[in-house]
């Protein structure tokens, strides 16, 4: 069949075919690899103020090409959207299912997310589920694409290795609301669990992940090959595993408390509250007298200004 035929069939346009995809260049690498130091550490700024952040630091950018290169990464503004109702008809959006739910044992909840890893010549994607209990990590993918197939064989490795949870949380990315993602978690069993749009701190076990990963492993290096980007965080993953400890599980590793099972209940209410036991015990009545007697301090010597406050009981634009 020629080459105008087939096109014609799969609704491409014939240069589509015959055109070679142009690399990144290399001075939209280096930007992006800023773009995504500057995202973890303020994930609430948008490509404006990143583009204003970037040119006061000497790497003067214009909004633009900070929001294709955004795009190009699969990141975004952590930010309220507007119409929130309003759904793709052949995407199901489920609800999130932890709010005020105490994470207490493994195989509760697990979750997964996608993050963007640079390299020294070009980029990768990478996922990742783990246990929110325990923080262990129990499978990962690296992919070249944003395609929903690594996703689906990170989570099939995981329920082939680990069995299943109760609960998985994922966002509303189009990897996680697909058909082929939906079918295997809902042919074992497990009720699904999904981010609201803007709500970073839903996925908070995974977005600590990442950063834990990115400051202590992947800018420190700059892979050559995807094959040694694979490597290399797979060490890192081991390492993490296996051998950091982790505050928030009493300096025990993950891969520890994973086989004990220990209690440490963490609590979704709607706030990003301290994971350790220690700082999970409800507040004594003299700790509850020492914050409110700070509050009315602080609030008695704050200035308050008499234009603050327009008539009727309205704010100022």
């Amino acid at each position: 069949m020629p080459v105008t035929r087939q096109c014609a069939l799969l609704r491409l346009p014939r240069a589509a075919v015959y055109r070679s995809p142009s690399s990144v260049k290399q001075a939209d690498l280096d930007l992006m690899l800023l773009i995504d130091k500057l995202h973890l550490e303020r994930p609430f700024y948008g490509a404006r103020k990143i583009a204003v952040v970037l040119s006061r630091s000497g790497h003067p950018v214009g909004r633009k090409r900070v929001t294709r290169l955004m795009r190009l990464m699969g990141i975004e503004a952590i930010y309220r959207k507007p119409n929130l109702s309003r759904r793709h008809p052949a995407h199901k959006i489920h609800p999130y299912l932890l709010r005020n739910v105490a994470i207490t044992r493994v195989h509760q909840v697990w979750s997964c997310d996608i993050t963007y890893i640079p390299m020294k010549k070009g980029f990768l994607y990478l996922v990742a589920v783990i246990d929110w209990h325990s923080r262990l990590v129990l499978s990962w993918r690296l992919s070249n694409t944003m395609d929903k197939s690594f996703c689906v064989e990170a989570v099939q490795e995981a329920l082939d290795r680990y069995g299943k949870p109760e609960i998985f949380n994922t966002d509303q990315g189009v990897q996680f609301t697909c058909e082929a993602f939906i079918s295997t978690l809902s042919a074992q069993g497990i009720r699904i669990s999904m981010d609201g749009k803007g709500r970073c701190l839903d996925n908070i076990f995974c977005e600590r992940l990442w950063r834990s990963l990115k400051y202590e492993e992947v800018y420190l290096k700059a892979y050559e090959t995807p094959k040694e980007a694979r490597i290399e965080i797979g060490k890192w993953f081991k390492f993490y595993n296996d051998e950091r400890p982790h505050q928030a599980l009493d300096y025990k590793t993950p891969r520890q408390f994973f086989a004990a099972n220990q209690p440490c209940a963490y609590v979704d209410n709607a706030r990003a509250l301290p994971t350790s036991t220690q700082a999970q015990q409800p507040p004594t009545e003299s700790d509850s007298h020492d914050i409110e007697k700070g509050l009315v301090s602080a609030i008695a010597s704050r200035p308050i200004r008499a234009e603050a406050v327009q008539p009727g009981g309205g704010f100022p634009p």
